[in-house]
């Protein structure tokens, strides 16, 4: 690729204002032609998809059953674990880099972390915040027949 234009064949090597790039024979001419490179092709791969086996694609589904969840009660979980440990709100932020509004937010109930916060907090804390639910073929299918809904919502969550 050249340095200079971006072109996809790059056949030049030059010295430009001490610099050496590699550029196309448009661009060849803004500095001193030092050698001209030996474009090879290189064989095409396989898709990575074509590789996969079979186990793999049967845990992928698998995963995908699966869904993470933040608990309840977890605003009481925060609260009570900073407390145990005798941190303020303020140091708590301080540590797992957040702000002292979002510590204040969460354990007051009126933020609900994202999974990414929330494992955060939990290594941090040492205390567990995300559930994995297992959703259920069975529910799933059951519904179906019943011509109730063919996407999941909150409350099939609930129910499980």
């Amino acid at each position: 690729m050249c340095d200079m234009c971006s072109s996809p064949e790059a056949v030049y090597r030059i010295e430009l204002e001490g610099s050496l790039l590699n550029v196309c024979e448009r661009c060849a001419s803004y500095g001193r032609v030092i050698s001209k490179i030996r474009v090879e092709e290189t064989p095409k791969k396989k898709s990575k998809k074509a590789d996969i086996s079979k186990e793999t694609q049967a845990k992928t589904e698998k995963e995908s059953e699966t869904l993470q969840i933040i608990v309840p009660n977890y605003a009481q979980l925060i609260k009570d674990k900073r407390e145990k440990i005798g941190l303020k709100q303020k140091e708590l932020a301080k540590k797992i880099a957040e702000k002292e509004s979002v510590v204040h937010k969460l354990e007051s109930g009126r933020m609900k972390p994202d999974i990414a916060l929330a494992r955060k907090l939990e290594k941090f804390l040492k205390i567990r915040l995300v559930e994995e639910v297992e959703l259920s073929d069975v529910n799933l299918n059951s519904e179906k027949k019943q011509g109730l809904t063919d996407t999941l919502t909150i409350g099939d969550l609930i129910k499980l």
